[in-house]
């Protein structure tokens, strides 16, 4: 019996607040994919949202929500008709409100903590370096009041998280915090209202410990919310793209309403220096629209009727109406807010090995931070409560896995970001790290390194005929054809400045060209078969047509009145950048592969005007996809890049498919990456960012594990035997909060991110 085919599955995407730590991001997880109906669920500490694949059926979105507010987290579903924008201003706007307030707790907390360190080191204060034993422990008593509202106040956050991840039998951030402080400022307590219980002289209090590691955590977090604050400027510039008004028709009269209230088929106004509110075509005006933001391509686009317009998009100069075609979230630039947001929220291959980690990373650490004491209290030196107390504070507090979380989910953020602002869109994490992997680039010919659509190439008149008559005659014969080649001849002609004659009788000859009288003669375009079919000898511009042919051109007779009066040689052009676009791919060490359907004369005559260094021509669009398998399994791994129409199965086989062009249809399935362009620079743009987001990412990861795997001996006390040095907890709480600090601002350095010159 064949096995039940899967049960389909939507994306649904929510936002997550509460969350410190990788810890948080597993616990957040394994909270989601415990609810029935959600499939699978991606968590991320830097976007603070989650990614999820649910079953519509099987999922209720109460109980969803209801689960993650039992984890200790808040949740809010990210959906609706809009693209987001107020959502986002709003979470930004909440972003600054808690950076503001950890910087209040912070400046509070520094206020307690500097008389609570003086106060715990009295000798380092002349007036009271002599005072007697019983007034020194009134100092202790005062400098634990100082430390009660530090406690309560200022890191009260991280004891009441504590609390409710125990609740839910699990381990975080948070835990280690409280764990550590609060030990700390129990055992204070103990040694100052009951120092007969420890040997004589040894009963010293560390209040300011835990006033100066909970102040230090809050300020490294009041530093990360601002750093981060800077990470989603690339979404929220997407979005302001859309503006807020539009000038709509309604019953003969021109009105201005927010563009949430514009719909299909209305007839919408923009003037010059205007944003176009929705996506449409053009019904009355010309002008030039920047899609600049859209494609990454810096000159205007003309626009006339029946031109398409996407909103987001600048008007440039004349007035035009469009009827509107997309509204909401069925625009093109709220598609691809909602793919950068995903893929914002996805995870590279690297991040799930540091979520396996994280997942027992903390519980390891209270683990190591008992047997630690243990050992201090056992071999370590008198007073040894004191210094096992020390040394498990220090163990606890300096192993937050704060960095760890963040390492390479805000690197995938920005990069993800950056590409949309050069009009790359990058599906996922996984694409992102996987394209700089890539060795060789295979590039479809028609549409990726040609415009896809032909244009008349050059004229060959024979004697008696001017080029000007030859072409008057052929364009006015092909008038009323449809074909791409008839097309391009009048478009030839009309380029030239020439009057097109009218035709009757038009007549198409099925694969081989057309037929129809002009000014009184009989006109044929089209092969050599058809003219010989007419009678017409074709022979005296052989030699031309077999240039034309050799140079990849399609050459096409023209006969009018039983006579032979010429050949226009027609030629899908290469893009003006694709050769120096190949050129950059093969500076980046890529070998540069053509795959095309063409016969093997056009494909090679397009491969040395271009440079590629392979050529695979005739192949069917349903032997693509075995060619990029073969060429995978000989060079390693291979990027396809096609136009997504008839290159989906070659897309979907390679280990990166880039649709480029793809600004019409940003929702393409079979790719990894859609360049919004159409100019494969993006596919050389889109490798550079992929090393350079890659190696932040390996930046941060080798930072925090250094960090922790260094920091977490030498808090255990490990280099005590050789050099008498213990750490001071409170400079582990320093080094923890600034870990993250360290690793936000090194990711935030993709923003400066710039492809190499064209």
């Amino acid at each position: 019996m064949d096995p039940a085919p899967p049960s389909p599955t939507r994306p649904l995407q929510l936002a997550i607040s509460g969350m410190h730590c990788a810890a948080c991001v597993r616990a957040v997880e394994g909270t989601l994919e415990s609810v029935p109906g959600v499939v699978e669920a991606s968590v991320s500490l830097a976007t603070e949202g989650a990614v999820l694949k649910v079953s519509p059926g099987e999922l209720s979105t109460e109980a969803l929500l209801a689960a993650v507010v039992a984890a200790g987290y808040s949740a809010e579903v990210i959906d609706g008709n809009d693209d987001g924008g107020a959502r986002e201003a709003r979470r930004t706007e909440e972003r600054e409100l808690e950076a503001r307030d950890l910087f209040r707790r912070f400046w509070v907390g520094a206020f307690l903590s500097i008389p609570v360190l003086l106060l715990g080191h009295h000798e380092w204060v002349p007036l009271l370096r002599d005072l007697p034993h019983h007034q020194v422990r009134g100092l202790w008593a005062f400098s634990g009041l100082l430390t009660l509202p530090i406690l309560v106040w200022v890191g009260g956050r991280f004891f009441t998280g504590a609390w409710t991840a125990l609740r839910n039998r699990q381990f975080n951030m948070d835990t280690l915090v409280a764990m550590g402080t609060g030990s700390a400022f129990l055992y204070s307590v103990v040694a100052v209202a009951a120092p007969g219980l420890f040997p004589e002289g040894t009963a010293h209090p560390f209040f300011e410990a835990a006033a100066v590691i909970l102040t230090l955590v809050v300020l490294g977090q009041a530093l990360e919310a601002r750093a981060r604050g800077h990470t989603s400027e690339a979404l929220r510039a997407l979005m302001d793209l859309r503006p807020r008004t539009a000038r709509v028709e309604r019953d003969g009269v021109e009105v201005e309403i927010p563009v949430e209230d514009v719909g299909v088929g209305d007839l919408v106004t923009v003037r010059p220096g205007e944003r176009v509110p929705v996506d449409g075509e053009v019904e009355e005006g010309e002008s030039a629209v920047d899609e600049g933001m859209m494609t990454g391509e810096s000159i205007p686009v003309e626009k006339g009727p029946g031109s398409g317009v996407i909103g987001g998009t600048i008007n440039r100069s004349g007035t035009f109406r469009m009827r509107t075609t997309r509204v909401g979230r069925d625009t093109v630039l709220s598609q691809i807010v909602t793919l950068v947001r995903e893929a914002q929220g996805s995870k590279p291959p690297i991040q799930r090995m540091v979520d396996r980690v994280s997942s027992v990373f903390v519980q390891g650490v209270l683990v190591l931070a008992a047997i630690v004491f243990a050992l201090w209290m056992w071999l370590g030196p008198e007073p040894s409560l004191n210094y096992a107390v020390v040394v498990a504070v220090s163990v606890l507090v300096i192993a937050c896995p704060c960095a760890l979380g963040l390492a390479t989910p805000i690197s995938v953020m920005i990069a993800v970001g950056k590409a949309a602002e050069h009009g790359i869109l990058i599906r996922n994490g996984e694409a992102l790290q996987m394209a700089r992997q890539i060795r060789t680039v295979i590039l479809d010919k028609t549409g990726t390194i040609t415009r896809g659509e032909p244009a008349l190439a050059e004229v060959f008149p024979t004697a008696g005929t001017s080029e000007d008559d030859l072409l008057r005659m052929a364009a006015g014969a092909e008038w009323g054809s449809e074909h791409p080649l008839g097309e391009a001849i009048v478009k030839g002609a009309r380029d030239r400045g020439l009057s097109l004659p009218e035709a009757v009788q038009f007549l198409a000859h099925g694969g081989k060209g057309v037929s129809a009288e002009v000014e009184g003669s009989r006109v044929l375009v089209g092969t050599a078969a058809l003219l010989e079919s007419e009678g017409v000898d074709a022979s005296e511009l052989q030699d031309a047509w077999t240039r034309a042919a050799g140079e990849g051109k399609t050459p096409v007779f023209v006969a009018s009145g039983g006579r032979l009066i010429g050949l226009l040689a027609l030629a899908d052009r290469e893009k003006p950048d694709s050769a120096a676009a190949i050129q950059r791919l093969k500076a980046l060490g890529m070998r540069v592969v053509m795959l095309t359907g063409d016969n093997a004369a056009t494909a090679e005559s397009m491969a040395r005007r271009v440079g590629v260094d392979e050529v695979l021509a005739g192949v069917l669009p349903a032997g693509k996809a075995e060619e990029v398998e073969r060429i995978r399994q000989r060079d390693g791994a291979v990027a396809m890049v096609g136009d997504g129409v008839n290159d989906a199965p070659a897309l979907a086989l390679a280990d990166v498919g880039i649709a480029i062009g793809g600004g019409t249809d940003v929702a393409m399935e079979t790719a990894d990456v859609t360049l919004m362009g159409g100019s494969l620079h993006g596919v050389a743009d889109a490798i550079e960012l992929s090393r350079a987001a890659v190696r932040n990412m390996k930046q941060n990861l080798v930072g925090a594990f250094f960090y922790n795997t260094a920091a977490i001996p030498v808090a255990a006390g490990a280099l005590y035997p050789f050099f008498g040095v213990l750490l001071s907890p409170m400079i582990a709480g320093a080094a923890m909060a600034f870990s993250s600090v360290t690793v936000v601002t090194n990711a935030n350095r993709l923003r400066s991110f710039a492809p190499s010159p064209r």
